[in-house]
């Protein structure tokens, strides 16, 4: 699913929204979702899960090309841990097309 479709998605389920305005609260909340992240907060949304933070150490790595060592910085990389509500509803639903496959293959 791309940002566009997360809009019409929300356009289509709240009729009362245009387009314009759909379009706005997605920006609105993935940005506040993003500046939060860039001052190391963590955000939790109750049913969905987590973001956070992790930091990776400095390393040396290679590059593949010459095989010549390179020294790779700190980074510090976005994490999403999914909730216990949104791991069950993935795996029940995963479940539920595969019995249906399953069904219709045996047909």
């Amino acid at each position: 699913m791309t940002r566009s479709d997360l809009v019409e998605e929300l356009a289509a389920r709240f009729s009362q929204l245009t387009h314009r305005d759909a379009e706005t609260a997605v920006k609105t909340i993935l940005d506040a979702v993003s500046d939060a992240l860039v001052r190391g907060h963590r955000i939790e949304i109750r049913g969905f899960g987590s973001f956070s933070i992790n930091r990776r150490p400095p390393r040396m790595g290679r590059n593949p090309r010459s095989g010549e060592s390179v020294a790779i910085p700190e980074k510090r990389v976005p994490h999403f841990k999914p909730g216990k509500a949104l791991r069950e509803a993935v795996d029940a639903r995963t479940e539920e097309l595969l019995t249906t496959t399953r069904q219709k293959a045996s047909q």
